[in-house]
């Protein structure tokens, strides 16, 4: 593909603040925020925006960690995100061992994808592309979308629900490439699945009606009594119900899986009172909408029976849930040919010495060539689809989940994976543990090819959408045709979170506390433990 001088533009300012995008990732990797709690990492990309003449609302769509950006005026209408969320128990240091970040617990978070890398790539290639556009004069509208809590697909489906995607002509979604065989491509057809995620809340408010309480008369009293099994019993049996019958809630085909967090259990802190008040999140990740509505199916039926057996009253309430993803091959092709411009990521030897000793920590002789090979190489969209089906039946159009997905059903989207330092494996059953993955996150030689790589594609094919009407024609004209006249089609999927939906911020999610102990994760460390 030939340059551009309003690509050059984006490649030379790219280049020439690399240093600075450096130092700025390798702070919000720092800062490690989970999901909903990303209060230091939102408020530096708000700050870096509006000084960079972005118009920033702050705490878009009820979301406190949100935001949505807005630069220029006519033109097509172009969507870029970022994300900044990191993961509880994953906390690591940037060095060739296990160690957790000096000061904080071992289960407090860190970053995997690393989503840091994510936010910066987006961020280097709105900003440069902001950059062409004013010396170049091109007509356009950026919307750059803060979007946290992808960890539980959290924001994209409320941003979607208020209407913030409604007036996109184009998206692009970028990710740190999570399988090594789609590194350094763009998604053709199998797009991510859908991703559901609710809270069952358990409340005892009337324990002394417990029907086996017995009478208080004489010697007895409320320490001896009978109570009733109440709210920790019923997150015990919600829990372990669902085990038994997550057998039957599918048949046994197909890559679904659901997982459980209990956010409260209990809350008694005296033998015999009954514990009143309990809450366990369930998320579900299927291949198609309908598999999503049998698991819920079932787990409204457990949640109604473990009420009645601990006599408790139960409420569920949505966390999320996404739509499934709808390709475009228009904008999977144009944002392929900007990333064969930008050429893949290249590793330095300075990343290879840090990966070595990572492997000599692990018993494992060092490799003259320590990464994966296909970080490095190009994988052009219909062989990256070609790999992808040899591993899945013929008739699952889906695979995994990640709420770009939402952004898909508003605009023609790209999903442009960019290969991330991987470790090359000694032998085909050898599974690295996930501390080196992490380590190598936070040192700058071995992420910062990353979210270069990212920013000169996504900068490259924003300009590209500015200043090529007809390539914005086609995408447009593919997603209409997709989606049966547009949104509001025979074959459009709207926002599965209804209209206004309000973020589930208030519970009880992990995250850091300042006390007079300091700053600390919300499990402090234990006396003298420094890690």
């Amino acid at each position: 593909m030939a340059m551009t001088a309003e690509k050059q533009t984006v490649f030379d300012w790219i280049d020439q603040h690399r240093a600075e995008l450096s130092r700025q990732h390798l702070a919000v990797w720092n800062f490690a925020e989970p999901a909903w709690r990303e209060y230091r990492s939102a408020a530096f990309f708000v700050d870096v925006l509006r000084k960079a003449g972005f118009d920033v609302e702050a705490g878009s769509a009820t979301m406190p960690t949100a935001f949505c950006a807005t630069y220029g005026r006519g033109g097509p209408v172009l969507a870029a995100y970022a994300e900044y969320d990191a993961v509880p128990g994953m906390s690591q240091a940037p060095v060739t061992y296990r160690k957790p970040r000096e000061g904080f617990h071992r289960s407090a978070a860190g970053h995997t994808d690393p989503h840091s890398a994510l936010g910066m790539g987006a961020l280097a290639g709105v900003l440069a592309a902001k950059a062409a556009m004013e010396r170049h004069k091109l007509p356009g509208t950026i919307k750059f979308f803060g979007e946290p809590a992808e960890k539980v697909c959290g924001s994209k489906p409320v941003h979607a629900a208020h209407g913030y995607y409604d007036d996109l002509d184009a998206a692009i979604s970028f990710h740190p490439t999570s399988l090594p065989a789609l590194a350094n491509s763009t998604v053709w057809d199998t797009h991510c699945g859908a991703y559901w995620s609710k809270i069952y809340t358990f409340e005892c408010r009337e324990p002394e009606t417990w029907g086996s309480a017995g009478s208080r008369e004489g010697t007895n009293n409320s320490h001896t009594t009978a109570r009733a099994p109440a709210a920790l019993d019923a997150v015990c049996l919600m829990y372990t119900t669902t085990k038994y019958t997550k057998e039957a809630m599918l048949p046994h085909r197909g890559t679904w899986t659901l997982n459980e967090f209990i956010l409260v259990a209990g809350q008694a802190t005296s033998d015999n009172l009954a514990p009143t008040f309990s809450q366990i999140q369930f998320s579900w990740r299927c291949p198609n909408l309908d598999m999503a509505e049998r698991i819920l199916d079932v787990l409204e039926r457990n949640a109604q029976h473990v009420a009645a057996i601990t006599h408790c009253d139960v409420r569920s309430d949505w966390v999320t849930r996404t739509r499934v993803g709808l390709p475009n091959h228009a904008m999977a092709e144009i944002t392929y040919r900007n990333l064969e411009l930008a050429g893949p990521p290249t590793l330095p030897e300075e990343a290879k010495v840090f990966a070595r000793e990572i492997q000599k920590t692990l018993g494992l002789t060092p490799m003259a060539e320590p990464f994966m090979p296909e970080i490095t190489e190009l994988t052009p969209p219909q062989v990256g689809e070609a790999r992808l089906r040899q591993s899945l039946p013929p008739w699952q159009t889906n695979y995994t989940s990640d709420d770009y997905v939402e952004y898909t059903w508003h605009a023609p989207t790209s999903r442009l994976y960019i290969g991330r330092a991987m470790l090359r494996p000694p032998s085909a059953d050898y599974r690295y543990p996930d501390w080196p993955r992490n380590a190598l996150g936070g040192f700058p030689p071995a992420i910062d090819p990353l979210w270069y790589t990212a920013g000169r594609t996504i900068g490259a094919t924003l300009v590209e959408l500015m200043t090529s009407p007809a390539e914005v024609a086609r995408a447009k004209a593919e997603f209409v045709e997709r989606t049966g006249g547009g949104i509001g089609g025979s074959r459009w999927v709207p926002p599965l979170l209804p209209k206004g939906f309000r973020a589930p911020v208030h519970y009880r999610w992990p995250e850091y506390v300042t006390t007079p102990r300091g700053d600390e994760w919300w499990i402090p460390n234990e006396p003298g433990d420094a890690s």
